[in-house]
Order: C-alpha cells, then structure tokens, then sequence
C-alpha cells in the first residue's frame, strides 16, 4: 500500500512524498477500497496551503474522492459488497491506494462508468445536488448566478439548476471557459476579469434581482451577491478560494483581507427580506447526517445513469504528476473534475 502524504505546507513541488501506508482493517461501519483513481478539489490546494482548518496534523494523506472495488467490509456494512466497484466520499485518506471510509459515503457504479467521472460524482455532483435540491431547493424559472461556474461543483450547479428550468448567470475568468459555459447552458457567461459581475447583472435586471447566489470565492463576492438577491433569495458558500490567491505561501494579510471584505450581516436585514444566508459542508453532513449524504451520492448516480447529468473531467494526470495537478488547479487552469490515476 502506498500513499502521497502532505509533509509540508506551501509549493506542490515540494509538498508531498510517495510512502508506504499502514492501513488497519476497516471498523464495523466502513469499507476498504482498492483506489483506481483519487480525485482533486480546491479544498485539497486550500490544505496544502495550509489555509484547511480541518486538516489533520503533518505529515498526512489528504483527498476527499475515490473510485476503485471495495476489498474488505466492516461487520455492520449491509449495503454493499466484497468485489463490488464503487464511488466514494472520504474524510481525508485519499490520495492512496487504499483507503477506509464509512459505508455511507460509498455508492457502487457500473463497470461502465470512468473512474474519473465517478469521483466528480462523489465530491463535485453531491456538493451541488446538496446545495442545490436540499439547501436552496431551486425552482422553474428562477435567476441563478453561480460563482467559478467553469469548477467541478460550478458545473454540476449549471446542469442541476438548467435541469430545474432556470436562468443562469456563471462567472469565469477568461473568454475560453466563457465559450465552455455558454456550451453548458448558461445564459449570461460574464468574464469577472473584465467586468465587475455585480455591476454587469444590475445592469440588465437591477437590484434585487437574483433569486440564488452559490459562491466557492468568499470575501467581497459574497457581500456584492447579497446585495443581488431578491426578497425570497438564498445565498450559499462552499468555499472560501479568495484566501488562496496565487501564491504557495500561507499570507496572513490575504485571510484577514477576505474576512473583512465579507462584510457585516444583521439577522434582521434577512428576515426582513425572507432571505437566507446559507453554508454547505458536505464533511460535515458526512459525520453529522450520514442518510443524507448517502442519498446525494446515491440521487446522482442516478441521475447521471439516466443522462440527466453530465460530469466533465477535465484533463487526467498520473500519480507521480500529482504535483503538476496542484498547480494546474490552484492556476484556474481547470474546467470541471481533475482526476489523478495511480
């Protein structure tokens, strides 16, 4: 068994090292999987960083994805099966040939089905359908705007909200991943490099105009997209990437910058507007509402078996290229799920 264990915050390059992994045998609730392919998320650079206050202690494995056969089974696993080929949600862990994880964030897949694919609908797809159908319950014909729509959780919202009939603002940063939204459905691609979002949808629809906001950015997005919400509206955050800039070294300044530019909220001003400030953790709902993430995991499997929804991975590394994955992703360099094949 082998694993690419974080030993030290900062650059990629010199940021994780092959070792041997000891792994026990899996408790009564979990399952041990053979690892075909791990996935990547902003959340894996925000650790690295060391930006990730849920990071366990250096040196460790991170990674929150995985796709491969389950090998062993803990004694209370009913749901699932020694040989069978799964996805899975993992709380750190990842970034290894092997890893345990609590049968509730494990889905089997077809034979058919990528890998890659598969780990997109574990993180990526589940994190949106959370959002999406539980937290902001979307409907036909509402104005959405979606946050780094060209990311793996922004393109799972584009599918999901379009799948509801809305209309949908997404934001990118340059004019090739507008030409990728607009692909996905999209109805108003804005490059944010070129125009302020905020004033660019207050333009065509005015203040109060948007019903739902998904921000993965933080700071003053945040503050401008509430600002955007009609009375009704709902803003949700999964992440906070403006912290993480383009630097490999952990700023101090950058955090405190992105947490005053959020702003000051009173709990009047939502209830005055029925409006809904929102946060999404799906770690969390993993340790503290495991029925629910496992019916996520398990509604968009479905969903994507039926072509209802369509994950796109965007480029393949192998594990010795794990580095170069990092920064091809703490680049914007990305457009849906990147994926690392051992």
């Amino acid at each position: 068994m082998k694993a690419y264990y974080l030993i030290k915050n900062g650059s990629s390059d010199t940021a994780f090292e092959l070792r041997d992994l000891k792994l026990n045998d899996p408790n009564d609730n979990e399952v041990m999987i053979e690892t075909e392919v791990f996935g990547l998320n902003f959340a894996d650079v925000m650790a690295r960083l060391g930006y990730y206050k849920a990071c366990p202690p250096l040196p460790t494995v991170i990674g929150y994805d995985v796709a491969g056969k389950i090998i062993k089974k803990g004694k209370n696993v009913t749901d699932l099966e020694i040989g069978q080929r799964v996805t899975a949600l993992t709380r750190f862990g990842g970034y290894a040939t092997h890893v345990n994880t609590n049968h509730h964030g494990v889905v089997p897949i077809n034979d058919e089905i990528d890998a890659a694919t598969a780990t997109a609908l574990a993180t990526q797809y589940s994190t949106a359908y959370y959002a999406a159908e539980f937290s902001m319950s979307l409907q036909k014909g509402e104005h959405v705007l979606i946050q780094a729509a060209a990311g793996g959780v922004g393109t799972a919202l584009i599918q999901l909200a379009k799948r509801r009939g809305c209309i949908v603002y997404g934001t990118a940063g340059s004019e090739e991943k507008l030409e990728y939204l607009k692909k996905q459905g999209v109805d108003y691609p804005i490059n944010y490099l070129k125009h302020d979002f905020y004033e660019y949808i207050k333009k065509q629809r005015g203040e109060k105009s948007i019903d739902a906001v998904f921000d993965s950015i933080g700071g003053n997005y945040v503050k401008k997209g509430l600002k955007l919400l009609a009375p009704g509206g709902r803003l949700a955050m999964y992440g906070a990437a403006q912290i993480a800039g383009n630097s490999d070294k952990k700023s101090l300044y950058r955090q405190l910058k992105t947490l005053f530019s959020f702003g000051k909220y009173r709990p009047t001003q939502f209830f005055a507007q029925s409006q809904s400030l929102i946060g999404v953790n799906m770690l969390q709902i993993g340790d503290h509402k495991p029925n629910i993430l496992k019916k996520c995991m398990t509604d968009v499997v479905k969903l994507y078996e039926k072509n209802e929804i369509n994950p796109v991975v965007s480029k393949n590394f192998n594990a010795n290229e794990l580095a170069e994955a990092h920064n091809y992703l703490q680049k914007r360099k990305s457009t849906g799920k990147l994926a690392v094949k051992w």
